[in-house]
């Protein structure tokens, strides 16, 4: 089960500082969702795990080593990234997509062992795309390609699951599905790190809420700890009812009116 911790992260784009000073640690083997209005942070933050941003204040450490200590290639056995815009390559296949995610693992000439096709296999079945398998990935609809792109991370097997709105494309069945599939690899030890935008998707499958506004992390803790009526006007401007959801028993926000200024 891996660890990841951030100290004292000041991470941004050229000279314009995104997130700020923020210290997080994720708990390790559960589903951490980070919410919290748009541009606060959150995809940024996620990157910095990634070490597609690399951060210009403060260390990100993995299972007790700093970032810097780390190849390009041990992280990437350890930690999976799906980027909230993926793109299309023309002529790649469904299955020599999800091939990909077995990089980290192959031989130096890139050939795939036994287990390397067996992860490959797995990861398809479990996202439902065997029929696809040989179709381009350029033909098939945004949800087909979605749910491609999150078989290629299941490949690659890392202890530690990256995912920038995940949800995009997917119509609600297969939403349902994706969070069901996160508590799954939960189950299995790994840390899985969401953001989502939905608030009550992450109340009733993320195990730890990290709420974020302004590049700083305001709350931290479990759905049932960190959801309030007045975290909720603080960091969304919104007036809100915090209910119990009747199926799941976890936090539900019922809005009743945004109380940001307009004018």
């Amino acid at each position: 089960m891996s660890t990841l911790y951030a100290r004292q992260l000041d991470v941004g784009y050229g000279t314009t500082r995104i997130v700020e000073g923020l210290s997080f640690a994720p708990p390790p083997g559960r589903v951490t969702a980070l919410i919290g209005p748009n541009g606060c942070g959150k995809s940024t933050l996620l990157k910095a795990f990634a070490r597609i941003l690399k951060p210009t204040r403060g260390e990100l450490v993995l299972d007790g080593q700093s970032y810097h200590t780390l190849s390009a290639r041990e992280l990437a056995r350890h930690i999976a990234f799906l980027p909230q815009v993926l793109p299309v390559p023309e002529g790649v296949s469904v299955r020599q997509l999800v091939a990909y995610g077995r990089s980290p693992h192959n031989s130096l000439w890139g050939r795939l062992s036994g287990s390397d096709q067996s992860h490959v296999a797995q990861a398809m079945q479990r996202l439902e795309l065997d029929t696809l398998a040989e179709r381009a990935l350029a033909d098939l609809s945004g949800g087909q390609r979605q749910r491609a792109w999150l078989a290629m991370v299941l490949a690659q097997n890392a202890p530690v699951v990256l995912l920038d709105e995940p949800t995009t494309y997917l119509d609600i069945s297969h939403q349902v599905e994706l969070m069901d599939l996160m508590r799954e690899l939960a189950a299995e030890g790994k840390t899985v790190i969401t953001v989502l935008h939905d608030i009550n998707q992450a109340c009733r499958y993320a195990d730890h809420l990290a709420v974020m506004r302004g590049g700083k992390l305001v709350a931290d803790g479990t759905p049932q700890v960190v959801m309030s009526a007045g975290l909720m006007h603080e960091v969304f401007d919104v007036q809100v009812q915090i209910m119990r959801e009747p199926v799941a028993g976890t936090p539900m926000c019922l809005v009743e009116k945004s109380t940001r200024s307009h004018s």
